[in-house]
């Protein structure tokens, strides 16, 4: 990589040498009211890959050969973008002073993230977390974040570990499942939106980057504006309430700069029914300037996140009790309780070095997190369960019965359900202190705990090699050692819980006492430890009408557990160190720009990606044990985008057609199975799994006058498997047909044949036509119509094994299993296709440098009930009993689906100074 990288220089410094005419644009940028010099404001040729800045008063010097039409853009934060046409011929431009307007729609990106971000619901569903783009000025990915999102629309249906989240240029995207935990900053919107960020397979100057795109958000008191800021906010959505304060020094006596910012946000139930929040955030950051180049900073981040969770349910649930049910919730002493909440708090503490003179750029940084992350979950053991939507009560259950419909058992299970459809905690404490309990816990409200400890290590150089080239640099170390374990957080009236597994009745713990109490470590513990290293070189070119660049990244990474319990299903495999798991990998990214004129641009990018499994996809089952998932590869993307861009004075926009292969994927699930090869819990493993994205996405801005603006966002895309993938589920060994597993408590089950079938990704189409209006005398509103279509709920791999169709009685296929009838039961339905409309609006007052602004947006105005996405159930392991089950046209064990919010309102009040 170092001789292509050097041959790539001299070719490029060749290639410079023949044209060395340049034009020279001056200029001083102040904002209009007040006239203050904007400093730290970005100017750029628009279709000019590297933008300049300017100095602290004001001013500006770009220094370009291209020749032609051009428009001028300048952006800085807060307010609009300024685009000026320029006419560029070997002459000096002087445009003296250009003054900037505060952007009046401000508040609709600083409170982006949480109307998107918060509403991300648990676990299972997973965003690629758009809220974070209000840094970028592009109009698809912004109505792709505030109009889309509610849907859980995912960019080109990429999950959110395929891009990058920096802080002051450390990465936060997380080695479990490689997402970026946005908690761990969350409510701290006025500090995090000085960001730099690089789309799709652009190039970035700050990282190789993932796919999806990079962010860097630079928390630097000197790159925020200085003053006071307070906020507060009301909202049906996820919290009910929110107050904000900050502080920004600026920089003092040339010196030094502060920022003081704290959050608080509350609810005691959200949108969702029991979903109650409960959070806070604490930010401090402090930079020194050694001199005029070199600055030293420091910043702690504290934030705590309690939230209640909320679960899938199935249509006839849903037809019921309505979309915003949720089954983890019931009264407790006249409160609401809810067994399923998380809880997160993982303080972050960052260092870091910046050099900035005329050639050379260097970012180094340490960061250090720390701090928990817990999961409640109420267990139940030897009792019944005490989920209300547990299939047995449920209509359903009745009317699929294998000896015919009972009707008036339906009926009165409905009854039922609807005068009693929340969670019982009163029975729950019945059970356990019942005489029969003798103490021992029949439920246990427990939390799976995670406490993680990262160190981070990074070194970032952009070296301007001349005006034509740039060369960049950087070095990433992350260790991280990561406990797992459950916790009792409460036995509900019991006295002890006896730790054991109920299915086997053997001990989760060999060496220890089995009666457990309060606070007491149970059912597992475990160990992870990782290491990430990898070093990454870039250079970009720019001659004549090109732009170009070329990168690579070499990648270490390694992974070991070690189990501290010595779990009895797992004697020889559960305690102590596991073999190391190590990868080795590089990657490669390319793409070049061309200038048709100064409006009109085209870029291709390409990037070839080796990537090492999330460590979520190492170990089979790393609870009980140290297996690791056989022949592990690492996954392989091959992606390509193109995209051709417009820049007229009132006709703005992109047009992009992209096509990305995921191979060699690997996929670790969890659920309950039953089927011809046991009853249990187990761990299903995808190996060789191949997928396809593909489409095209559209964004378009027309200025009709100074007052009205038109827009228009379109994607439609194809996300589908691309490959059958093999299928291996593993069983605690108690709980399979002994014949039919292997040794390790494994069955292999061949291939799945789900090529072609869509994946889960979100909308696969959507299409947004919007209107704003700002009026002279600041104040503005805009309106959205959405629409949304070729959503799919995830499949079931397992249903579409060869074993499926084996009936376990006489070890034959099913007589009635023909390839009609096994299609037809297994058809991939499409989720509803649906409108959304959403308006927001403001109003802002400036006088004598005192900012006053309101926001308020309603999302979805009708109240259109959608389902934003779910899954298919993998309890029915053959064709038989899914036949069986679907006879009624309303199965006990249907697909479970996430419905989107109705009509919801946020609204905020702002006070600058």
């Amino acid at each position: 990589m170092i001789k292509h990288t050097l041959f790539l220089l001299l070719f490029f410094k060749i290639s410079a040498l023949h044209t060395q005419s340049t034009t020279t644009i001056t200029a001083v940028i102040k904002e209009r009211i007040e006239s203050e010099v904007i400093a730290n404001a970005e100017i750029i040729l628009e279709g000019e890959s590297t933008p300049i800045r300017t100095n602290e008063l004001g001013e500006f010097k770009l220094i370009t050969s291209s020749k032609g039409e051009f428009i001028l853009q300048i952006s800085t934060p807060d307010f609009d973008i300024k685009r000026i046409p320029v006419f560029l011929d070997d002459n000096t431009i002087e445009l003296g002073v250009i003054f900037l307007e505060r952007d009046m729609t401000v508040e609709k990106s600083i409170n982006l993230i949480n109307i998107t971000d918060d509403e991300l619901l648990d676990d299972e569903i997973n965003s690629n977390a758009l809220a974070l783009l209000q840094s970028t000025r592009d109009i698809f990915l912004n109505r792709a974040a505030f109009d889309f999102g509610q849907a859980f629309f995912r960019v080109r249906g990429y999950d959110s570990q395929y891009g990058e989240v920096h802080l002051n240029g450390l990465p936060m995207n997380k080695m479990y499942d490689g997402r970026p935990q946005w908690n761990n900053w969350g409510g701290l919107n006025d500090v995090i939106r000085n960001q730099q960020y690089a789309n799709g397979l652009e190039a970035s100057d700050f990282t190789f980057g993932g796919i999806l795109g990079n962010t860097n958000i630079d928390l630097r008191p000197s790159g925020l504006r200085p003053g006071t800021r307070l906020s507060s906010s009301v909202s049906n959505r996820t919290y009910s309430g929110r107050l904000m304060a900050t502080y920004n020094s600026g920089v003092k006596n040339e010196k030094y700069a502060y920022i003081i910012s704290a959050s608080r946000r509350w609810a005691k139930e959200g949108y969702m029914e029991g979903t109650l929040y409960d959070s806070y955030s604490v930010y401090g950051s402090f930079e020194y300037l050694l001199n005029e180049k070199n600055t030293i900073s420091a910043t702690a981040i504290v934030a705590s996140n309690r939230r209640g969770r909320s679960s899938a349910i199935t249509e006839e649930v849903q037809e019921i009790q309505g979309n915003r049910y949720n089954p983890y919730v019931g009264v407790q002493n006249g409160k609401i309780r809810n067994s399923r909440e998380r809880h997160i708090r993982e303080p972050l503490f960052l260092f870091n070095y910046h050099h900035e003179s005329k050639s050379l750029q260097i970012n180094a940084g340490l960061g250090y997190q720390t701090g928990v992350y817990k999961r409640s979950r109420l267990g139940y053991y030897n009792a019944p369960n005490p989920d209300p939507t547990y299939y047995r009560y449920l209509p359903s259950f009745y009317l699929n019965s294998p000896i015919g419909a009972n009707y008036e058992s339906a009926i009165q299970a409905e009854e039922g359900f609807i005068e009693n459809p929340q969670l019982d905690w009163d029975n729950v404490y019945k059970a356990n202190t019942s005489i029969s309990q003798n103490g021992e816990a029949a439920y246990v409200l427990y939390d799976d705990t995670t406490k993680d400890n990262q160190l981070t290590a990074r070194a970032n150089a952009n070296i301007d090699i001349d005006s034509h080239l740039k060369l960049d640099l950087g070095v990433t170390h992350r260790q991280l050692y990561s406990k797992n374990y459950a916790q009792i957080n409460d036995l509900l009236g019991a006295a002890y819980h006896r730790d054991i597994d109920t299915f086997s009745e053997t001990l989760n713990y060999v060496s220890s006492e089995v009666n457990k109490g309060n606070g007491a470590v149970f059912n597992y513990n475990y160990d992870l430890k990782g290491s990430n290293t990898d070093v990454y070189t870039q250079i970009n070119a720019h001659y004549n009408k090109v732009n170009a660049f070329m990168s690579g990244k070499y990648a270490l990474v390694n992974y070991q557990r070690e189990g501290l319990f010595k779990n009895e299903r797992f004697i020889d495999n559960s305690f102590g160190e596991s073999e190391k798991v190590i990868f080795s990998n590089w990657s490669l990214k390319s793409g070049a720009s061309y200038t048709i004129t100064g409006r009109h641009w085209v870029s291709v990018n390409a990037a070839m990606i080796n990537r090492a499994p999330v460590l979520q996809n190492i170990f089979i089952n790393p609870r009980e044990n140290n297996a690791i998932v056989p022949n592990l590869q690492s996954e392989t993307i091959t992606s390509v985008d193109a995209t051709y861009f417009l820049r007229m004075p009132k006709l703005t926009g992109r047009f992009t057609g992209f096509y990305t292969r995921f191979q060699n994927t690997t996929d670790v699930n969890f659920f309950f199975v039953d089927s011809g090869v046991g009853s249990d819990f187990v761990q299903e493993v995808l190996t060789d799994l191949d997928k396809l994205h593909l489409g095209f996405e559209l964004g378009l801005e027309y200025q009709v006058s100074s007052a009205v603006k038109l827009s228009l966002v379109g994607s439609v895309a194809k996300h589908e498997y691309a490959s059958n993938p093999f299928v291996t589920i593993n069983f605690d060994t108690a709980g399979a047909a002994e014949d039919l597993i292997d040794i390790s408590g494994s069955k292999f089950l061949g291939q799945s044949a789900v090529k072609d079938y869509k994946l889960a990704q979100g909308p696969q189409k959507a299409i947004a036509v919007g209107i704003e209006y700002r009026d002279p005398k600041y104040w503005w509103v805009s309106t959205s119509a959405n629409y949304l279509g070729n959503n799919y709920a995830n499949i079931s791999t397992i249903t579409r094994t060869q074993s499926f169709l084996i009936d376990p009685e006489t070890q034959l296929r099913f007589p009635d299993a023909t390839d009609e009838n096994v299609q037809k039961l297994l058809k991939q339905k499409p989720l509803d296709n649906f409108y959304l409309l959403n308006m927001v609006g403001g109003k802002s007052w400036l006088k004598k440098g005192k900012y006053i602004s309101v926001f308020a947006s309603i999302n979805n105005v009708f109240d259109t009930t959608f389902r934003t996405g779910g899954y298919e159930q993998s309890r029915n392991g053959n064709y038989g009993q899914l036949k069986q089950d679907n006879l009624s046209g309303n199965p006990s064990f249907a697909p479970k689906y996430w419905y989107g919010f109705g009509r919801t309102y946020f609204l905020n009040f702002a006070f600058s100074f």
